[in-house]
């Protein structure tokens, strides 16, 4: 599946300045933003879903049966 997500003209520029600054094409930096995120949220993430489960063990558990 795959997404496109319009930037609008400011960050668009502020995106292709920054590549073009650190000398890479845009779509590298974008994907090098795209993982940066991605990582800092897994963690919290799955700490969530891990208390959450964790919570509602007895429903899931009646759920899975």
């Amino acid at each position: 599946m795959s997404q496109h997500t319009t930037l609008t003209p400011s960050l668009g520029d502020a995106v292709a300045d920054l590549a073009d600054a650190r000398g890479v094409p845009v779509d590298e930096l974008v994907a090098e933003a795209v993982r940066r995120y991605v990582d800092g949220e897994a963690d919290p993430v799955r700490d969530e879903a891990r208390r959450l489960a964790v919570r509602h063990q007895a429903l899931l558990r009646r759920l899975g049966e």
